[in-house]
């Protein structure tokens, strides 16, 4: 069986859901590195008011005994801390009251779901739409992703993130051990490996602020230990780079996705593109660079899997911009919720774990096996063919 889920849930709703079906058995899950995942989300500089309101801690309500899955569906829950606040707003039954007092949203925000969700489910109050499309969905989704990543962990495979640009901003390249590298962006509050650049990015982030406007910036996944031949060259969909492309595109606010050196790919000679193969006794079969990113044919290539996302600015904006009100079709100015300056830092969270994610699914369709001992067997049993190859 594939491994998939989905999430339920609002943003100002008693809690987000997530049910994931296809883990195996016998995975021990780390509840405390689980809750630190989500606990990064929610970290980095220019993030709004309701960081300090959210604490999430995911909640396991099925699948899961004594620490271990058991290969049933694991069921998990998110508590929102700002639902006594909108318990009235957002209840379930009908209730009496002005558009004021229900908080009704009639006029759409440039740049978000509002007016396309409204138009498509013939909805008058926009808040049924924003939601549910609301960036708060990505905590349940980092929840999901921080299980792949500890059973990614378990075969040797490690996920790290960091902040290339913010805005006008952007950070020198730095090429670390992965474990320094995961080091040294947590200390870094915007997630970057130089802190002349943090501070940089800092009062860039605070001048945004200032003026009422956003900021999006460039943000980079990488992931070392990645066995080759996950994913396949035989149908567009199986293609693992194209689905963690699409994966990567999902997240809210994402314009644009790179592999490797990704569009720097469309200017220069192919001599200067593609990895040259080496093989040595030590290490097998490897390439000399990695500007593809750990990628030929939609595969992997045993070489370490890089990933950019650019992130736009948060259309929601304190100086907001023009809008038409769906009641009486005049001009106003969007109607402002809630909203981050800059959340470039988190973007880069939540796609380390779409990216861990995808990964993991890869290497469960690879490997198959309904225990994790199954799996180590077979992942054994196909080390030992590569190296007879």
């Amino acid at each position: 069986m594939s491994l998939r889920y989905l999430t339920a849930g609002e943003t100002h709703g008693p809690q987000l859901t997530a049910i994931i079906e296809g883990l195996p058995s016998n995975l021990t899950i780390d509840f405390e590195e689980l809750n630190f995942q989500l606990h990064r989300r929610q970290k980095g500089y220019g993030r709004g008011r309701r960081m300090q309101i959210e604490k999430d801690q995911a909640n396991f309500v099925g699948g899961i005994r004594h620490g271990y899955t058991t290969g049933a569906p694991v069921a998990l829950v998110v508590q929102n801390n700002d639902w006594k606040h909108w318990q009235n707003i957002m209840n379930i039954e009908p209730i009496e009251g002005s558009d004021e007092e229900k908080r009704r949203v009639h006029r759409p925000r440039p740049g978000h779901a509002d007016l396309n969700g409204g138009l498509k489910y013939n909805l008058k109050d926009l808040r049924n739409v924003l939601e549910r499309s609301s960036a708060r969905e990505t905590t349940v989704r980092v929840a999901c992703g921080a299980i792949a990543r500890q059973f990614l962990a378990e075969f040797g495979i490690k996920v790290a993130g960091r902040v290339l640009r913010i805005g006008e901003i952007e950070a020198p390249y730095q090429d670390l051990p992965i474990d320094e590298l995961i080091a040294v962006t947590e200390a870094s509050s915007v997630r970057v490996t130089d802190a002349e650049t943090e501070k940089k990015m800092e009062a860039y982030i605070d001048q945004i602020k200032q003026e009422g406007d956003s900021i999006g910036g460039i943000v980079e996944c990488i992931v070392e230990g990645v066995p080759v031949g996950l994913g396949s060259y035989v149908q567009y969909d199986r293609k693992l780079d194209a689905r963690i492309a699409q994966g990567v595109m999902s997240i809210n606010a994402f314009k644009g996705v790179e592999i490797g050196i990704g569009f720097e790919a469309g200017v220069i000679r192919g001599s200067q593109v593609h990895d040259e193969i080496m093989h040595t006794d030590e290490r097998g079969y490897h390439r000399a660079t990695n500007r593809l990113g750990g990628f030929e044919g939609g595969m992997t290539n045993g070489m370490p899997v890089v990933v950019r996302g650019v992130m736009k600015p948060i259309p929601t904006l304190y100086k907001p911009l023009q809008s038409v009100d769906i009641d009486t079709k005049e001009a106003f100015t969007a109607q402002v919720e809630r909203s981050d300056a800059c959340a470039v830092p988190a973007a880069s969270v939540v796609m380390e774990h779409v990216v861990a994610w995808e990964i993991a699914k890869a290497f469960l369709e690879k490997f198959g096996g309904d225990s994790m001992e199954e799996i180590r067997a077979n992942v054994a049993s196909y080390n030992a063919q590569l190296e007879n190859y």
